[in-house]
Parts: C-alpha cells; structure tokens; sequence
C-alpha cells in the first residue's frame, strides 16, 4: 500500500489551501501544512488516541504529531466489548478535555457510529459539532460504502480536513463479522485500495491505513491506541493485546502495585505519616477546642482530639530534636 501515500491531501489544490511550505519549530503547532512537509521528506508520522486531560498532556509531551481522539475510548476509557454504544454527546467531552491538554499536537475526532450515516447533511452537521464543541482540528470517519463517501465529500466541501478509514472498520464489525483483518486477498486487498482512493478523490487529507495501524511498516506513518502501547490495562477484559500492537511499557504493573502499596500501608496505618500531616492547630487553641467538644457532648472526641494532639506534639519534639 505504500504507493498509496503519496497524495496525502487528496486533489485539493494545496496552493490555495495550505500555502507555502514553512520551516517549523518543534514546539510550534502541528497543522495539515506541517504534516504534509513531512510526508514530502518520507518522515514517518506518529499518531495515538488520547482520551482526556492527563493522555492528552503525555501524548503531547512527547511530541506526537496527530492526537487522534478515537471511539475506542467507548472499550478502553467506557468498558464496552466494542465502540458502537459511544454517543456524540460522550465524544464530545473526551474532545474538549483532549484539547485543554494538548497544546502542539495536530487534533482529529472520531465521529462515533450512528451519528454521520443517515445523511451528507447529519455527517456535515456531526462534523461541525466535533470542531465547534470538541475544538478538533479535523475528524475522522469510517468508510467503505458510497454513503460514506459521500459524507466524506460534503464535510470536505463543508471546509472541514476528514480523516479516512478503511480496512478493518471496527464500526462495521457486525458486517464483517467481528475484528476481521482486511486486504488478506486479492479481492479483500483490492477493495481496500479502491476506498481508499475514493476518499482521496473526494479531498480526504489522510486515510488510515496509509497511517498503519497492524498494516506494517510500508506506510506513511503509525498510530496505536494509548492503553495498549502503554500496557496500561491489565484486568481479564483486556487481557489480549492485539497482535500488531507492540507494549513499550507495562503501566497498568505500575498502577496496580502502587494501589496494593497505598492499601496496606493504610490498613497498617503507616499512611498517612508526619510528612503526608502538614496542618495542625495551634497548641493555644487545642485546649479551646477540646472543651467546645465537651459542651456539646462530644466527650469521646474531645477525648481523642487529646489524644491525637499529644501525640501529634511528641512526634513533633522527636522530630526536632535530631
């Protein structure tokens, strides 16, 4: 499929839409002018989801390129067996909170399964919602069936940058039966290369699978998933990692041993510590206190209040005198 990379644009005429190619900075913005300079240089591009504040920092920290906010987060973020139940509305929050953490990373939304296919006009109408309200620089939409083509066409000529998909759509598993690799055959493969050229045909400034994901190396780039590449989730429902996606971490070890320390170390009550207690009252206003306590009949805590603020001052006295 690499020689499908070439026009990542699509036929737009890039004189009038993107203008002059400028030397960029590392800390400056991605932008559709930026990634294209790279795809001329045969520099790979990077892509992974993100799915709030905190992802959207450490993705953009790192200075990945595109910022993908995927409905995968209906799996990994939501807990669903698949991304179908996700609804615009859910979409849309994942996408603002993505944005306040991304400051450089290039911006693309998902549009979620069920909120572009009944028309050109409700495609267009998702779309401008995910740039309007989610803040996206872009959005994303699965494609094989003239329908979404035609989506792709009216959002494109609506001055919204679409991202393509095609290969394995997962919004069509139920079609294809499940999580079934696409372009294993000769008429599998051709398809692919078919849809994808329509979606370039109709101004598709990218198209997944030409930025791979379990497509191989021959591409114009790679995304993956946050949680997978991460190794962040570790429970039964996500034990399988998919095949062509690589582990460069093992977070969710992490995670899960730092909980089992927090809770023991409660449990023994060596949490919280000295240092982890830095407000106290000051010992004039102990005894004060305490005997507020027992005018409102609270003598077992004005009783432990004595006790805990003694105790407080001996460690206090300890601490200092070393």
């Amino acid at each position: 499929m690499h020689h499908l990379a070439r026009p990542l644009f699509g036929n737009v005429p890039q004189s009038t839409v993107y203008g002059c190619p400028k030397p960029q900075s590392p800390n400056q913005r991605v932008t559709l002018n930026s990634l294209r300079q790279k795809h001329l240089a045969c520099e790979p591009i990077t892509m992974v989801t993100a799915y709030d504040y905190p992802s959207a920092v450490q993705v953009d920290t790192a200075g990945i390129d595109i910022c993908i906010v995927g409905d995968s987060a209906a799996m990994v973020v939501h807990g669903y067996e698949n991304t179908l139940p996700i609804t615009l509305d859910e979409m849309l929050i994942h996408c603002r909170a993505v944005t306040r953490g991304a400051t450089r990373s290039f911006l693309v939304g998902d549009l979620p399964f069920g909120s572009y296919e009944s028309s050109s006009a409700q495609a267009v109408d998702t779309a401008v919602r995910v740039l309007k309200e989610g803040s996206m620089d872009a959005i994303k939409l699965e494609g094989a069936a003239p329908s979404r083509i035609g989506a792709a066409r009216a959002i494109v000529e609506a001055g919204i940058a679409v991202m393509g998909h095609v290969g394995l759509t997962p919004q069509a598993i139920s079609a294809l039966g499940g999580f079934r690799p696409q372009g294993k055959s000769i008429n599998s493969a051709i398809k692919v290369v078919e849809t994808a050229l329509a979606l370039q045909e109709v101004g598709c400034f990218s198209v997944i699978t030409t930025i791979g994901i379990g497509a191989g190396p021959y591409c114009s780039g790679q995304v993956l998933v946050y949680h997978d590449l991460l190794g962040m989730l570790q429970h039964s429902h996500h034990a399988k990692v998919p095949k062509f996606c690589k582990q460069y971490g093992h977070v969710g070890e992490a995670i899960n041993k730092a909980l089992s320390e927090y809770k023991q170390e409660v449990k023994n009550k060596v949490f919280p510590g000295i240092s982890n207690t830095p407000y106290k009252i000051s010992e004039g206003d102990v005894d004060g206190f305490m005997n507020e306590l027992q005018k409102m009949g609270l003598s077992e805590a004005a009783s432990a209040a004595a006790a805990a603020a003694y105790s407080r001052t001996w460690e206090d006295v300890n601490r200092n005198s070393y």
